[in-house]
């Protein structure tokens, strides 16, 4: 079982995946993992993502498939039947993440403060997601954030491009990034799987320097 720290290993960049249809969660599993990438976040933003969680944790064995946009507990359980391996959460509510912690999987929870980081960390959280990164003040705010809680890890995610990724990596509180770049909804639409193994392809590229 993977933990929250090695979630943040496992890419340079965590795929952010919407599907409105079950039936392609497999195919993009096979086009990520081609790629290189082994890892990858359904957002539980659409009637289908639970269903999408389960097909991938069922029929992808070689992806940690995790569910993403988790809002309640119930939400919570829900994925943790389908198999999920880890769960994110946009933000930090103390029910959440209580509930959150219960199903015994990993977590990557939201903060976008000094003070939610530190509440999180309170319970023993130490890898956590910024969300929204680019509207709550992108590589200047992480690498404020890093001076009084140096320990604390982070895979920033929201309005991170391709073009932006490589500024976040370079910073020393960041392993990885959330991007929904790899996964376009043209490319999902027309089933062109050879191009999201091509995007998989190039954020394998970038790795975060040696520090």
């Amino acid at each position: 079982m993977v933990t929250s720290s090695e979630l943040l290993t496992l890419s340079p960049v965590l795929p952010v995946v919407v599907l409105h249809d079950a039936d392609d969660a497999v195919p993009v599993a096979h086009a990520l993992r081609s790629g290189g990438v082994g890892v990858m976040e359904v957002t539980l933003r659409t009637p289908a993502a639970v269903d999408a969680v389960a097909r991938v944790a069922r029929e992808v064995p070689d992806m940690v498939v995790g569910a993403g946009t988790v809002t309640t507990p119930q939400q919570a359980r829900q994925a943790a039947d389908a198999g999920a391996a880890f769960l994110v959460t946009p933000g930090c509510t103390e029910t959440l993440v209580s509930a959150a912690l219960d199903t015994g999987l990993a977590l990557l929870p939201g903060a976008a403060t000094v003070s939610e980081a530190m509440r999180l960390a309170e319970r023993g959280l130490h890898a956590l997601k910024f969300f929204p990164a680019e509207a709550s003040g992108g590589t200047d705010a992480l690498r404020a954030i890093a001076g009084p809680l140096p320990w604390l890890r982070f895979c920033p995610t929201g309005g991170i491009t391709m073009d932006s990724a490589r500024r976040y990596l370079e910073l020393a509180n960041v392993d990885c990034v959330g991007g929904s770049w790899l996964t376009p909804p043209d490319a999902v639409a027309a089933k062109d799987f050879a191009w999201i193994e091509a995007l998989a392809r190039q954020a394998v590229a970038l790795t975060a320097p040696e520090r």
